[in-house]
């Protein structure tokens, strides 16, 4: 049986969708591919709502932005973003919010456990953005990484060290105020 979700719930989801398209159009121009506040703003959802609801929240921004409202890197928003040089990395937020919340709902208290998890969602990401700006870009893999994965490894790495040193005590304030909704 599928528990419905409550009136709180589905505003928490909604609030965390609101937090994504304030945060996704917020970007570092860097090339062809932005540094964007996405991920950390999904890494936030995943520690304050659980991996499910996460998701849930991620697909609401993404609609948004596919609709057309500029909710995307650089304030920009339409199909045409999806389907442009940056869509890969856009789709790949979804497999790594999955697979980053597996591992952060599971192990919430080991965070070396955690930031593995984000790394591997991260990378699962790069490799969906790769492929397709190689796709795009009409450019050998190796030259994809180069523009579109190396330039954004350190800056990764301080959000996901971030988000491991705030996120488990967001979630514990959360949980002591039973206010997580797991």
């Amino acid at each position: 049986m599928v528990k419905k979700p409550t009136v709180y719930q589905i505003t928490i989801i909604g609030l965390m969708a609101a937090v994504l398209c304030i945060l996704g159009p917020l970007a570092i121009p860097v090339g062809l591919v932005p540094v964007s506040f996405t991920n950390l703003a999904i890494f936030f959802t995943i520690y304050i709502l659980g991996t499910k609801k996460a998701v849930m929240s991620l697909l609401i921004y993404l609609l948004i932005g596919l609709a057309g409202a500029p909710v995307f890197s650089g304030f920009s928003g339409g199909a045409s973003k999806i389907l442009g040089p940056t869509g890969g990395y856009i789709i790949g937020f979804i497999f790594m919010t999955l697979i980053s919340g597996v591992f952060i709902d599971r192990f919430i208290n080991r965070w070396y456990i955690c930031v593995l998890g984000m790394i591997l969602g991260t990378i699962v990401c790069y490799a969906f953005g790769t492929i397709w700006l190689s796709y795009q870009a009409d450019m050998v893999v190796f030259a994809a990484i180069g523009v579109g994965v190396v330039p954004f490894i350190p800056g990764d790495i301080i959000k996901i060290l971030f988000i491991a040193i705030t996120g488990p005590k967001i979630r514990k304030r959360l949980i002591r105020s039973n206010l997580f909704i797991n």
